[in-house]
């Protein structure tokens, strides 16, 4: 229970927030964020952040943005109601329906956003990461649009789980590099990634997949994801009249989620949960909860939580969905979690998959792993909160997954298990 003094603290951080006041000029949300790379990359830093400040506030090239979000991406994306899973669940669910945007999930809202604006400030190629491949597939269609050519990191692992996204990148005209240091996942992909950008940090643009990384990358993915939560609060308003009583997301770096919880913070009626993968158990190594189970340390150029060990040593993550697999999480994300405005959970690999099927069978619709983690959360919220207007983002489609889903899911169904 928080004490007055700290209650009036959290009310005071959350009110700088909605104020604009977070990132501060340090790059901070908070005593989360800033700004840790190497010296190297301090200019290619400070000229993306001066960047940002000038085209995201730019008439001309939010017109342009917005006409590729339109005539590209495919948006506004539809808010679906859920109706048998409404009635199953005892609750009225809609899903705000990311994975109908082009490439099939919310990234390429991002990657075309970063693309534009890589183009404006004079790059001549780009390197990004990925990790389920979603990032990866979007940054390749992105650069394709704009006419750069682009490289992208994907550890080995992910590789072979997400073999159908490595085909998709290479068809688009991306190379794609398989990393084998490190655990071989999206964290060791993002290494990669930075150490092209460290050796040609002028000439290459280094396209952050998550509202991760050192100041100004949180911030910048903020901007371009928070699209969702517009959206999808002008969208719910017009359809029902009335704001969801609870909002759910999942959450691994955390875009999909700050995207659709951003213009929700204001809204005093309305809990917010995200929702981490909680792997096969609790211990470290097991899961990739960061909020749930971390401590606060840098990596990847930002201070937030981390899943370390007693000498903070970063740790191996475990989760079936390839996009949640990180051992960090987006310094926004950490500052909400610290004044109690968003809730963070876990779901684990059992529970996601088992949200996939039922979502499958309700309502006809293959969601990606990733987002079934929040549906999983949401119907545990549903359980306990009886007739409630639930809000889900579900920020990607599951064909990406059917070599995990066949090897899985697949197999339970066919077999005739519940």
């Amino acid at each position: 229970m928080m004490n007055v003094e700290t209650a009036a603290e959290h009310e005071r951080v959350l009110a700088d927030l909605l104020a604009g006041r977070y990132p501060d000029e340090r790059g901070r949300y908070g005593p989360f964020g800033g700004r840790y790379v190497p010296e190297t990359l301090i200019p290619a830093h400070e000229r993306l952040e001066r960047g940002a400040r000038r085209w995201l506030a730019d008439p001309d090239f939010q017109a342009e943005l917005n006409r590729e979000l339109s005539d590209w991406v495919g948006r506004p994306t539809a808010l679906s109601p859920a109706p048998h899973l409404s009635k199953r669940w005892g609750a009225l669910v809609w899903l705000k329906r990311e994975d109908l945007a082009h490439t099939g999930a919310h990234k390429i809202n991002n990657a075309i956003g970063q693309a534009l604006l890589a183009r404006r400030l004079g790059a001549k190629r780009i390197v990004a990461e990925t990790g389920a491949g979603q990032h990866g597939v979007a940054s390749a269609a992105a650069c394709a649009r704009v006419g750069l050519p682009c490289t992208v990191y994907m550890g080995a692992v992910d590789m072979e789980r997400q073999a159908p996204n490595v085909g998709r990148m290479r068809l688009l005209g991306a190379t794609v590099v398989p990393v084998t240091s490190g655990d071989r996942t999206l964290r060791a992909a993002i290494d990669e990634a930075l150490r092209d950008w460290v050796s040609d940090p002028t000439a290459t643009y280094y396209l952050l997949g998550s509202a991760v990384g050192g100041h100004p990358y949180p911030y910048i993915v903020r901007e371009l994801q928070a699209v969702i939560g517009r959206e999808a609060r002008a969208q719910l308003l017009e359809r029902s009249g009335a704001l969801p009583d609870a909002l759910v997301a999942c959450v691994g770096g955390g875009s999909n989620a700050i995207g659709l919880f951003h213009a929700f913070l204001g809204d005093r009626s309305v809990d917010i949960i995200g929702v981490e993968a909680g792997g096969r158990g609790s211990g470290l190594g097991e899961n990739a909860a960061t909020l749930v189970n971390g401590r606060p340390g840098v990596l990847h150029g930002s201070y937030s939580m981390l899943l370390q060990d007693r000498h903070g040593q970063i740790q191996e993550t475990h989760s079936i969905s390839a996009g949640l697999d990180y051992p960090g999480v987006g310094p926004e994300h950490s500052l909400l979690n610290s004044i109690g405005r968003v809730r963070y959970e876990s779901a684990s690999d059992d529970e996601a998959l088992a949200a996939v099927r039922e979502c499958c069978e309700c309502e006809g619709i293959l969601p990606a792993i990733e987002s079934a983690h929040a549906l999983a959360g949401a119907r545990r919220w549903a359980a306990l909160h009886p007739g409630v207007r639930i809000l889900i983002g579900l920020s990607g489609r599951g064909d990406k997954d059917m070599l995990t889903l066949t090897q899985t899911l697949l197999s339970q169904v066919q077999a005739g298990r519940p």
